[in-house]
Parts: structure tokens; sequence; C-alpha cells
């Protein structure tokens, strides 16, 4: 389990909230050198057991600091990071920029 941040239109929890295009992410994406849509992301279990998500959206940001790609999950209408740095949270505010959105976390803060 782990917390989450949401690129959002509105309180992401909101059935009636203005929701991001599939198609409005695809392009924020295609422009950014640092975005890559992947449709997936795996990782290993202490016990060594691989797990994959897959979503067909989803994209890995490559230039957090660390070097580790960072998963940016498109679903719902919004995007979703789980456990956000301040590099990712910088990075989100910057995606949320391009897609006229707000950053917004699970209990409904807000990041500039």
């Amino acid at each position: 389990m782990g917390y989450d941040v949401h690129i959002t239109r509105g309180d992401w929890w909101e059935d009636d909230r203005e929701h991001i295009g599939g198609h409005e992410w695809t392009r924020v994406v295609q422009r950014d050198p640092d975005l890559t849509i992947t449709g997936e992301v795996s990782a290993s279990t202490p016990a060594g057991e691989t797990l994959t998500y897959r979503s067909e959206l989803l994209a890995m940001w490559t230039a957090h600091p660390s070097s580790e790609p960072i998963p940016f999950d498109f679903r719902d209408g919004r995007v979703v990071v789980k456990n956000p740095d301040e590099s990712i949270l910088a990075k989100m505010i910057e995606v949320a920029a391009n897609l006229n959105a707000a950053v917004q976390g699970d209990e409904g803060e807000t990041y500039p």
C-alpha cells in the first residue's frame, strides 16, 4: 500500500470532474523526451518473484535523479503516481500545467 498523488481536473475522487482524455495524455507524453508510454512496469519481490502491472497508457519518467524509472499511471481520467518524492512532485506539477490540471494528494491536499 502507498500514498497516491494525482494529476487531475477537480477532486480526483469525484465522478463528475472533468476527465483528462487519453489523447491529451498521449500528446503530453509524446512531447516530453523524459516520458515514454510502456504499458507495463515490473518489480521483484523480496522472495525473488517478478510482479508485472499493465495499463495501456502507463508511462515511465526516466529523468529522476536516482536514475530509476518512475511510473506515471493514466487511469480513470487522471494520472497517478505512488509515493512521490520532491523531484517527482516537481515533474507532476510540470505535467499538470501541460494538461491544464492540478496535482492533488489522496487526502485532497493540493501542490502548487
